[in-house]
């Protein structure tokens, strides 16, 4: 049986830290995995400037309360879920994406979670495991699952790696300048394509 495996961040749901960004005015929190490939790097400058600003997960929890997933994500979402088991693997954490599952249909979710300290203030983060993407598609293939997989930013690249097979969805024209190898997509129905291909071929 073939298992899909999905991003979660710009494939189904805005990119979280850059609506925060457009709301604060905060244009440094505009960046993303797309940008930073090393995402303690990434994490280590978000909070930093959490602190500098005095914002806590509250706010940002208020922001997201008024977020939706993109266009289209749930049509997809529920179509692939009728054909294949589907697994979102995220770097983004609990604490934020509660509201956009309840809006997906409550899909399996591995992501992470954060640290907060009792005024909301966020002092760090827990990640479920290192490179924890790649490690969920090896766990899979464990299970004698194939695994196709789609995502668009640097931290998507060792899980699309160890796929049987890999697709970049509306991926940064450096991303897919950098990894060639990967197929591309921008609409859901050109992913829906791509996914369908590779499973046959997988068989």
């Amino acid at each position: 049986m073939n298992v899909v495996c999905l991003d979660l961040e710009g494939v189904l749901i805005p990119e979280i830290w850059i609506g925060f960004a457009e709301h604060t005015g905060i244009d440094a929190l505009r960046a993303t995995t797309r940008d930073i490939p090393v995402y303690d790097d990434l994490m280590r400058q978000r909070l930093r400037l959490l602190r500098e600003h005095g914002l806590k997960l509250p706010d940002i929890q208020n922001v997201i309360a008024g977020m939706s997933p993109l266009d289209g994500a749930r049509a997809f979402l529920d179509e692939l879920r009728e054909q294949y088991q589907v697994v979102i693997l995220s770097d983004t954490f609990y604490e934020f994406a509660t509201p956009f599952m309840r809006q997906l249909g409550w899909p399996t979710l591995f992501c992470h979670r954060l640290q907060v300290e009792s005024d909301g203030q966020v002092s760090g983060y827990l990640l479920r495991q290192e490179d924890p993407k790649r490690h969920a598609v090896e766990a899979l293939h464990g299970l004698n699952y194939r695994v196709i997989a789609a995502g668009d930013s640097y931290n998507d690249t060792t899980m699309l790696t160890a796929a049987d097979a890999g697709i970049l969805f509306r991926a940064p024209d450096n991303v897919i300048a950098e990894f060639p190898q990967f197929p591309t997509a921008t609409a859901y129905s050109e992913l829906a394509g791509l996914i369908r291909d590779r499973s046959a071929a997988l068989g």
